[in-house]
């Protein structure tokens, strides 16, 4: 039997604490292993309940989810925790600092329970939470906060790890920073599902990323990709 997913709710609204334990713990393959009122709290709970994803809201007093999500992406203890990002809008001005720092995605606080449900269930698998929309919607952010192709912070850096990439890596690479999930780009270039699945993990070991979510935000920064401003 798999164990279930673990998750650790980090909101400072106990009532939304709440409502979410009652959701999470209602299905058979999840169930909440810890709460967290603030950022220093979500990460102590972190490493204490190793849980599989952390709902972390963003806007927190004390040490925010932004400062929480940078402090358990860079635990190498907790290098299997996924966060998602929990915001009052699909993308605000802190969603392309969220994906720098670590998070796997993004969801609104407004989503529907069968979103929320399944955005751990995706988050726990390896995957990250950017539909096409939402990924069209993080480079307008990105584009809006100044961080133009081969701007940003870590461009420089990137380089060689792309230069280390097949032509074909390369190719998936573009299309995933394009919001195309994992079929689609399987039809773009007449090959399998499970073929770009491996380029793509391949593209995410070399590049250093912890998941799908940090390959858009590095196509963008490097300047592999370059934004089209409509």
């Amino acid at each position: 039997m798999t164990p279930a997913i673990k998750v650790l709710l980090a909101d400072d609204q106990a009532l939304l604490r709440s409502a979410f334990r009652v959701l999470v713990d209602s299905e058979p393959d999840m169930r909440v292993v810890g709460e967290a009122a603030d950022g220093a709290e979500a990460v102590e709970v972190a490493r204490a309940e190793r849980p599989d994803v952390v709902l972390m809201d963003i806007r927190m007093p004390g040490t925010d989810g932004l400062a929480a999500t940078r402090m358990i992406s860079a635990d190498p203890e907790l290098a299997d925790v996924r966060v998602v990002m929990l915001t009052t809008f699909e993308v605000d001005e802190y969603v392309v600092q969220s994906l720098r720092a670590g998070a796997s995605g993004f969801l609104g606080k407004g989503a529907e329970p069968d979103e929320l449900l399944n955005a751990i269930r995706i988050a726990a698998g390896g995957e990250a939470l950017l539909s096409p929309a939402a990924t069209k919607g993080l480079i307008a952010t990105f584009l809006a906060q100044g961080g133009g192709a081969g701007e940003g912070p870590g461009a420089a850096g990137y380089s060689e790890r792309l230069a280390a990439l097949t032509t074909r890596e390369r190719e998936v690479l573009v299309l995933v920073a394009g919001g195309l999930s994992n079929d689609e780009i399987a039809e773009r270039l007449v090959v399998s599902p499970l073929t770009v699945k491996t380029h793509v993990n391949r593209a995410m070991a070399k590049l250093g990323a912890r998941d799908r979510a940090q390959l858009v935000v590095i196509a963008y920064e490097s300047g592999l990709v370059r934004p089209r401003v409509e």
